[in-house]
């Protein structure tokens, strides 16, 4: 093979596999992949309650998220506090005013 021709090829193969990177990065913004800040991550880790935590992170008020769900302020306060845990139909009104999954409220610690 002559040097253009390779150099041809090896374009070829270089323009191939930044398409495969377009798409595979299409694919995940379409998915609604949400990546979180470093911080969110580290609260949650260190065991804050999870829904205090998405709360603030989605710039909601504390009436504000309430209402969203369908729950009295003073319920989400206890929750917030930890003084209640939440039946799981208040988690899921709760999960879905902050669009996350359930499971993103629940506290591992």
């Amino acid at each position: 093979m002559n040097d253009t021709a390779d150099l041809l090829l090896r374009l070829e193969k270089v323009e191939a596999e930044r398409d495969a990177l377009a798409l595979r990065l299409a694919v995940l913004e379409d998915a609604g992949v949400e990546r979180v800040p470093a911080a969110l991550a580290h609260r949650l880790m260190a065991g804050e309650i999870p829904v205090r935590v998405w709360r603030e992170y989605r710039g909601l008020s504390l009436h504000a998220l309430a209402e969203q769900a369908g729950i009295s302020p003073s319920m989400l306060s206890e929750i917030e506090n930890g003084k209640k845990e939440g039946s799981v139909r208040t988690l899921a009104a709760l999960a879905r005013a902050l669009r996350v999954d359930l499971d993103d409220l629940v506290s591992w610690s």
